[in-house]
This record gives C-alpha cells, structure tokens and sequence, in this order.
C-alpha cells in the first residue's frame, strides 16, 4: 500500500506520494496524524459537516485501530481545545489507579520490580479515553456521536494491511503477547506474529466501538466491557475492577497560560507536566538572545538549551504529580524564578544539577512513541492539541477476551520508589507516588500558541516520545519564533534532549559530528540517537488565513 499523504485540507482530496515528508496548505481546515488511514476519516468529518473537534475525536478513535502499540480505548489522553470565541477547554482523560492499588503491590522481596507495573494485570490505570472524547464532544462537537466510529469499526472489522514497522513491534513483543490469550488470538497466527502486508482484523475491537457508538460511554464504563475486564482482572491477579470503571470521570483543568516573546503559549496542566516545564525552558531561554546563538554558535544554541531542559527535568521528578493529590507550586512557572535558573546556566561548561530548585509560591495551582499526537484546525476557529496514549508500545500486551482492548500501563508512570526509574528513565518522588484514584504523571505536551499581535492562534503541535514530548514541544516552539524557521524546516531539524537524570545530552545522528565534538568538550554526556520525538503541526499564516501543516519527517514508517 504506497504511503498517502498524512496532512488534509478540504480543497482537495489529499494525493499519493511516495516521499518520506508530507506538508500541505489550504484555507479551510486541516488535520494532521500519523497514520493515512487515521487522516481519511478525519477528512470524513469534516466533509460530513463536522469541525476540527470532530475531525480529532474520528482521527483519534481510528489510531487506536490502525495505531493501536500507541494509542487506543484501553488509555488515556490530554485533549487542549481553543473555540472561535477564544474559550479554552483542557480535557483530562488520564488515566486513574485503581480502588485497591498500593506501591506495595509492586514489591517482590523487598524491592520494586518495574515488571509488574509494565506488563500484565497490575500495570493498566482505569483508561479514560472514551469519557475525555464525549466530554470533549458534548463541549465542542458538530456531529452525531456515533458518527466518530464508523471508519474506525469497518476497519477493525474488514482489516487492513499491517506496515513493516508495525510487524518488526509485534515481532518484538511476541513472547509477552504469548502469556495473554486475547493476545495471542489477535496478533499470533500459527505460532508467528504477522507480517508486513498481512491484514490485521480485529472483530471483538469493532464490535467495542460498535456498542459504545450505539450506547455512549455506558457501554464501556457500566456496560459490558467494564463487566469483561474486570472479571479478566479477577482471573489473572488484578485489582482494577467494574467500580473503577463506574467512579471514573474525565476532568477539565484550568490551561497553564504563559508567555514567550510576546506570544501566548497554552499548555495542560498537571497531571501532565508538559504545560509547566515548557513554559518554564522557555522562560529559561527568554533570558538568554538564542537567535544569534543559534546562527552564530550553534554549539552555545544547543548547550543553553540543553541545561535549561536539565533544570526543568530535576524540578519535574521532585514536585510534579496528580494536582488532586499533590501541591504542585504555582511558582514552577514565575519568571523571576527562570531568570534564577537562568543564572545557573555557565556558557564555558555543563553544570552539575544534584537536585530541584527552590521555586516562589510553593502552594498548588489554582483549580485544576509509545504515544500519539493529533493536531486539527478549522476555519471557524476551532483549534486542537490532542495527545493520546497506552504508554509503551502495546501498553500491558494484554488483550481482554471479547473486547479486543488493549489495555495501558500507565501505572509505571507512577514512582514505585525513590530512585527506581520507568520504563523512559524517568525518576519520581513521593508527589508521584501510587495511591488509589490517583493519576500519574504524564509528559504528554498539547500547545496552541498564539500571535503576539492578533492573540489568534499562531500554530499547534505536540509529540509522542515519552519525555521528549516536552523537549520536543519546545524545540518546536523554538524553531518557529526564535529562529523563524517555516513549520517543516522546524520539524526537520535535528533535535536533541536532556531530561537530567540519567544525565546525558542525546543527539540526533543527523546532527553534524563537529557539534557533538563540541558538546563533549562542554562537559556533557553525549549520547547519540535515531530519533528525539515524533511530532505534529499545524501554523496558519496571521496574514493570509492559510494553514499549513507538516506531519514528522522522522515517521517514516506509519
């Protein structure tokens, strides 16, 4: 199946191309995910008279289908929405622990054992996808709820035709999927996983999306497939059961509203950490004219950069969790206490960072790859950021019989103990420690940024890579205001990121070799890797009103 083009417009039918990179403009709406089959649906919507909204709900419930190692029903999602009128809505669908769950229960002679909370019964939180996507609906959608799952049902049901990278994941996870029998019966045919081309049908998923657009979200949250996972649960040594299912409810947040340069940047608040700690790299980096760096010594652009990342990561591990359950300081983001950051940061050498910082107003905010990244804008002026996920690739590896779910392990976004990192590396405190109904942190980064002139938004965009979504995300924000590069020579750019501990600079290996020669001398870890983020966005032009929107070079394989 040649590759089509994953970004859409509703001037015309987006065409065939055979390139790695796809960027397109129009005037009147456009969506960008990663996969064609996601993007088709969407354009459905919008041509059945739905809006940006309703395009990133169809696309969003179809990536679970044709996506589903990122994202899908069984997980959770961040969901940022700006209306015509200027309204904002931050739509939380993270994921929750169970009733019943402790850190105890993580515990094998005495120690963490970060295997349970990545695979099997113990890892899955209450997914909260669905209930974030009708909340989302009722708020802002156009067209009939059923309507966002009729694509995404005929292709779980009909099938479709695997990629070499989808088959190269399932290959590599095939001794995991082997321990769960739903797992098995879907991705496992005679004793092999399924290869490039072959068609994966997933029947019991279809008959899922089926009954949830039929009934709501009853179906899935008091309805039958509550009622299958749970007894699955209580076969197979889980604690997550139908009253979990039956407490849950996807929240709206107040946005992190900050400023950079001039332009307004609108992130979500915890439990993600994405909105706080861009905002606050950024206020790093107000301090400092990265433009010349950039042009001048692109060596110092990085280097700055790269310790403003680290600084902010060291605040996220010790202050940072659910705000329900946690007093996440409000300070995080004051620009007196970037600037004190800032101070930190010595051009000749990369600094030591043992701990967090010691931000103002510590009191909580006022009311409050293994992932995916949606972006949607229409001319009515409806905008989205969407993140969705299940975690790692798979989540779980578990598919509960009869309902073609699979199911998330979120609950390794949570500290088991201090020191004990997940499965990006990432390390935590007690602020992100288990507790019952509790949500765990989340890198997950939906941005809308708006023009510092007009205040209408500028562009949007988010990621999917675990804790590179943040630096991600502000490489992106970067790239378009301070360097003033066009959406694709940001997105095509060689990326980097730091997240403190472990303590090491990684590079993209497109970078040219002399900049890692230089960061070395700097003083810095350097480790070189394939990939620093997967990311998505939308710009539209202040002057014109045209979109223009560019989906990730680096995905080159959907």
């Amino acid at each position: 199946m040649k590759r089509l083009l994953i970004l859409l417009t509703l001037l015309a039918p987006p065409p065939a191309v055979s390139g790695q990179t796809e960027v397109v403009s129009g005037q009147q709406g456009m969506v960008a995910t990663v996969h064609p089959l996601a993007t088709q649906a969407a354009r459905k919507a919008f041509a059945n008279g739905g809006n940006a909204v309703d395009a990133a709900l169809t696309a969003a419930i179809t990536l679970g289908v044709v996506d589903g190692y990122n994202s899908g029903i069984g997980g959770g999602c961040f969901i940022l929405i700006r209306t015509p009128s200027g309204k904002l809505y931050a739509i939380d669908g993270r994921e929750t622990a169970p009733r019943q769950a402790t850190v105890e229960m993580y515990y094998r002679d005495g120690k963490a054992d970060t295997a349970l909370s990545q695979v099997g019964a113990l890892a899955s939180g209450t997914p909260g996808a669905i209930a974030a996507y009708h909340l989302a609906w009722r708020k802002c959608g156009q067209l009939a709820w059923s309507e966002h799952f009729t694509e995404a049902a005929k292709i779980a049901r009909e099938g479709f035709p695997i990629s070499e990278r989808y088959s190269r994941i399932l290959a590599g996870k095939q001794e995991m999927f082997e321990r769960f029998s739903g797992s098995r019966k879907v991705f496992i045919h005679n004793g092999k996983t399924l290869a490039a081309d072959e068609r994966l049908v997933q029947a019991d998923l279809a008959r899922t999306l089926d009954g949830i657009a039929t009934h709501g979200p009853s179906y899935f949250y008091r309805g039958p497939v509550a009622k299958k996972i749970s007894e699955w649960m209580a076969n197979n040594g889980g604690v997550l059961n139908e009253q979990d299912f039956v407490n849950y409810r996807a929240k709206t947040r107040k946005p992190i509203v900050t400023s950079y340069r001039g332009h307004t940047v609108i992130g979500m608040p915890p439990p993600s950490s994405g909105g706080i700690h861009v905002a606050q790299i950024l206020n790093m980096l107000e301090q400092f004219p990265v433009r010349d760096m950039y042009l001048e010594q692109p060596a110092q652009y990085i280097h700055h950069v790269a310790e403003a990342m680290k600084l902010a990561f060291a605040d996220r591990a010790f202050y940072l969790g659910d705000p329900d359950f946690t007093r996440v300081p409000s300070g995080l983001i004051s620009k007196p206490y970037a600037q004190q950051l800032a101070n930190r940061i010595d051009s000749t050498a990369s600094m030591s960072v043992e701990s967090h910082g010691l931000p103002p107003h510590r009191i909580p905010l006022k009311p409050q790859r293994h992932t995916t990244h949606i972006a949607a804008a229409d001319q009515q002026g409806y905008w989205v950021a969407m993140t969705a996920t299940i975690n790692t690739s798979f989540g779980s590896k578990v598919i509960v019989p009869g309902t073609g779910i699979v199911l998330n392990n979120e609950m390794d976004d949570f500290a088991l103990a201090p020191g004990v990192a997940n499965a990006f590396g990432l390390i935590g405190s007690d602020a992100n420690k288990v507790e019952s109904r509790k949500r765990p942190l989340s890198s997950m980064s939906p941005t809308i940024v708006l023009d510092k002139g007009s205040q209408q938004p500028l562009f949007t965009l988010g990621a999917a890579g675990g804790p590179k979504i943040i630096t991600s995300v502000v490489l992106g924000i970067s790239g378009v205001i301070d360097l003033e590069l066009s959406p694709y020579d940001t997105l095509k750019k060689p990326r980097f990121h730091h997240q403190w501990s472990p303590d090491r600079l990684y590079l993209e290996q497109s970078h040219n070799p002399e900049i890692g020669v230089a960061m070395k001398a700097l003083g810095h870890n350097v480790y070189s890797t394939s990939s620093a983020g997967v990311m998505q966005m939308i710009y539209q032009n202040p002057e014109t009103g045209e979109f223009t929107g560019v989906v990730e070079p680096r995905n080159r394989d959907w």
